[in-house]
């Protein structure tokens, strides 16, 4: 393994989602990797595969060249200031409690709902 280009992959892509306000266990969600593989690519400790790095350059918006220390950020900046920021729903509590949510049964989502709906008139 080359570890200057994965210390290269993982410092882009921290730094890519941090901008966008996204915390691994949400980036890893959204490559489909488990959140420990995703801490140790960004600590440099692994290579993301081809694929990998697609879905990485897709979800942090970010570019192939970017990633591989090919271009800078400041030269990829431009199409990422075009960009709406981000809505209500893609908060990190937010994204937190879907994930949460997602994994109980039927009857607790059903519970949750009741309580979130006596919440929500006070």
């Amino acid at each position: 393994m080359d570890k200057k280009l994965a210390t290269t992959i993982g410092a882009a892509a921290r730094a890519a989602r941090t901008r966008l306000e996204l915390t691994q266990a949400d980036v890893a969600e959204r490559i489909d990797v488990a959140t420990e593989v995703y801490g140790r690519l960004e600590r440099g400790g692994m290579l993301p595969s081809v694929q990998t790095l697609l879905k990485l350059c897709h979800e942090l918006h970010v570019s192939a060249d970017e990633l591989l220390g090919l271009a800078s950020h400041g030269n990829a900046n431009t199409s990422r200031a075009a960009e709406p920021p981000p809505s209500p729903q893609e908060r990190p509590e937010v994204r937190r409690l879907l994930r949460t949510v997602r994994q109980l049964d039927p009857s607790k989502v059903k519970l949750l709902g009741l309580v979130a709906n006596a919440l929500g008139r006070r």
